[in-house]
């Protein structure tokens, strides 16, 4: 289980890299998607549009305030995941 979240936290990791444009070097857990990187909100909808397409998941758009970097990512998607 934990080799398969680890698989899909590098997946996740991969979508946020190529919508935000950046190097996966240059993108941590804690950085900043709008402060760190300069993503705007229609970035944050890429990113969860492309997580629902790749995944099959549903997230809700009010959860897009809690999608600020990598880790809020992988939480909502997590939730998402279990439902």
């Amino acid at each position: 289980m934990a080799a398969l979240l680890e698989e899909r936290k590098e997946e996740i990791k991969d979508i946020v890299c190529d919508i935000l444009e950046i190097d996966p070097d240059e993108l941590t857990d804690v950085s900043l998607f709008k402060e760190e990187h300069d993503a705007d909100s229609l970035r944050a909808i890429e990113i969860l549009a492309a997580l629902e397409k790749k995944f099959g998941v549903v997230i809700d758009q009010s959860e897009l305030g809690r999608m600020v970097n990598l880790n809020g990512v992988y939480s909502v998607f997590v939730e998402a995941a279990d439902e």
